[in-house]
């Protein structure tokens, strides 16, 4: 096994790219080390509390080592303090490497000419491999006559790009087989780094990009309050900016490379504009595809770090997004309006009808574990073009409003006076929050007549919605849904149906459920 040192610190140009988190641009370090097999045997990190472009001798700072299996703080003090006590640590790391303990190291930021000036002499005399960031320490380094393998500046790179190429280049210069690491550095685990189309998630990708349909939603019932009219050409500009956001989104979630991939999504969605959010969406995962096979290769060719992540970046976000542009646009417009017709159409022909069956297999499709998978992208799709949604409303009145009844009933009558408690926090969140229908589930479970109820009241909902031709949103505040929608009475008067039948359903269903238990009770005594 390789032993590796990384020495450095938190730098000027770095200092804003990572070096203001020491820990987790070690950890990151560790995580890929571990990845190629390599030991780290010791760190020496100077991370100063600001920019070294502007630090002083009385800036305050902490020295970073190792403990054996994670970075640690050794000494906090000045910035001309910490660089004193850094003394001992270099000698010791000299030593280490004349003695051939080390086999290789990481440099970020470094000083050869003070704080690491005795373990680079060293690592000269052993012509150690060296990697590293920073231009002109780099270049001191090299003038040093180091073996300097692979060198970049820091503009452009992050703690997870500059940590795989780190690592690369020392696994490439000794024959090492290394596939890099991706998911949260540290001790919460990662996840290899092979098939990035199997990060491909659509239900995953349409949930993180929930937020930026509901900014619209909310700016779209502001533009109908009188004196706000201006937020109409907002609103124009928002539908436009959807794509971007999900275009983003899905390039972050496939290439797992933090910036990087968020700049590829967001040059893929604006070239996919004209795709609506299904072209933001292909060319936001092919630009996450790009990212990774990009990155890999740009590593393996030893480019420089802030050229590798220009490439992977720009290159991937471009490519895949003039794809989108040029050849799926039209198709990808297609399929959503299609989505859109279909609906339209089915609450055109009967909307009461329409919102009746929408009610009733909204509770089958999320315990089925369909209404994420399929319905919610509808509902974006819908809202991409209005702002609102019919599947959306339904959601709302025969989802949320449902459980918010279920909790209700427990809390004012509960079988148990223990299922008030359990019952209070889920009818909070359905009210004040418009989520977390989940809490009805240990209720609608222990009794197949508040199951039941639930389905019936969700059916009632959906027909009153589609009887006042309602569409909205849910995940909002109850009291803020229905200004939300089109039909501002007619979306109040729905959600109160759906929570009203299923208070009353669960209610009676507790009553029984009390009666039936307190006969068993008898008849035991008797």
């Amino acid at each position: 096994m390789k032993t590796i040192a990384i020495l450095g610190s938190s730098g000027g140009n770095l200092y804003n790219l990572g070096g203001k988190e020491p820990d987790k641009l070690l950890e990151e370090i560790a995580v890929q080390a571990a990845a190629a097999g390599l030991r780290i045997r010791a760190v020496q990190f100077i991370a100063a509390q600001g920019s070294m472009d502007m630090a002083g001798s009385d800036t305050g700072a902490s020295v970073f080592g190792w403990d054996g299996e994670a970075p640690a703080v050794l000494f906090t003090g000045t910035l001309e303090a910490c660089n004193r006590h850094v003394r001992e640590l270099d000698e010791r790391i000299a030593a280490d490497i004349r003695r051939g303990e080390i086999d290789g190291l990481i440099l970020m930021s470094a000083d050869p000419d003070g704080a690491n000036r005795l373990a680079i002499e060293a690592a000269v005399e052993r012509g150690v491999p060296i990697v590293g960031t920073g231009g002109t320490s780099m270049a001191l380094v090299s003038a040093k006559g180091a073996n300097v393998i692979a060198s970049s500046g820091t503009t452009g790179t992050t703690n997870r790009t500059r940590a795989v190429s780190f690592v690369a280049a020392l696994s490439k210069h000794w024959g090492i087989n290394y596939r890099p690491v991706i998911g949260t550095a540290g001790k919460s685990g990662v996840v290899p780094d092979g098939q990035p189309w199997k990060r491909i998630n659509v239900r995953g990708i349409m949930m993180a990009s929930l937020p930026g349909f509901i900014a619209m939603a909310v700016i779209l019932a502001l533009g109908k309050v009188p004196g706000l009219e201006a937020l109409q050409g907002v609103f124009d500009l928002l539908i436009k900016a959807l794509p971007v956001v999900v275009a983003a989104v899905a390039a972050k979630q496939v290439a797992e490379m933090e910036e990087v991939s968020v700049v590829a999504g967001v040059l893929a969605g604006v070239l996919s504009v004209d795709g609506g959010i299904i072209g933001g969406m292909i060319g936001g995962i092919g630009a996450g595809v790009l990212v990774h096979l990009l990155f890999r290769t740009c590593v393996e060719w030893r480019f420089p770090a802030t050229t590798v992540n220009i490439i992977a970046g720009g290159v991937s976000g471009l490519a895949a997004g003039l794809a989108v542009h040029f050849l799926f646009a039209p198709v990808a417009l297609q399929a959503g309006e299609l989505i859109k017709v279909l609906i339209e159409s089915a609450v055109g022909y009967s909307p009461v009808l329409a919102g009746l069956i929408a009610g009733l297999l909204i509770w089958p499709a999320i315990l089925g574990g369909v209404y994420h998978a399929a319905i919610l992208p509808i509902v974006l799709l819908e809202m991409e073009k209005t702002g609102n949604s019919f599947l959306g409303a339904v959601d709302m009145v025969g989802l949320v409003m449902v459980s918010a009844g279920i909790t209700l009933a427990n809390i004012v009558s509960p079988r148990e006076k223990s299922e008030a408690a359990v019952a209070a926090p889920g009818f909070l969140i359905n009210m004040g929050f418009g989520t977390f229908v989940e809490a009805a589930y240990p209720f609608m479970f222990a009794n197949r007549i508040v199951f039941a109820g639930a389905i019936v009241s969700a059916g009632l909902a959906g027909m009153l919605a589609g009887m006042f031709g309602v569409r909205g949103t849910a995940y909002v505040p109850s009291i803020v849904a229905p200004l939300l929608s089109n039909n501002i009475a007619g979306f109040a008067m729905a959600m109160a149906g759906g929570l009203v039948s299923s208070f009353l359903f669960t209610l009676v269903a507790n009553k029984i459920a009390k009666r039936s238990t307190g006969k068993t009770g008898e008849q035991a005594s008797a």
